[in-house]
């Protein structure tokens, strides 16, 4: 029995002739009324595939490039460049009582 993928490496593997069986024997299936019918559906739905993926990677691409008056509001405090993180001051420890905290 063959699997899936055994059958999907026999494709490249498809000459002239046999293009041409294929195509009678699709011929044959659906009339000649319909295949202009079905060329259409499938080239339009090529089309709405490219172009959504076409969005897509519009969409990814300038998802990293934010316009920042639009995503921030403006500032009503002015900032200061270059001046020094403010110093936080660590309160004093508190001695024991019993001086376990010394050896």
């Amino acid at each position: 029995m063959l699997c899936p993928m055994s059958m999907f490496a026999l494709l490249p593997n498809l000459g002239g002739p046999d293009l041409i069986v294929l195509l009678l024997l699709v011929l044959v299936l659906f009339g000649a009324k319909k295949l202009p019918e079905l060329a259409r559906g499938m080239g339009s739905a090529i089309k709405e595939f490219q172009k959504a993926k076409d969005e897509f990677t519009d969409e990814l691409h300038t998802a990293g490039k934010t316009d920042t008056a639009k995503t921030a509001p403006a500032a009503t405090v002015p900032q200061i460049e270059n001046q020094p993180a403010a110093r936080v001051e660590q309160p004093a420890p508190i001695p024991n009582p019993d001086r376990t905290d010394r050896v």
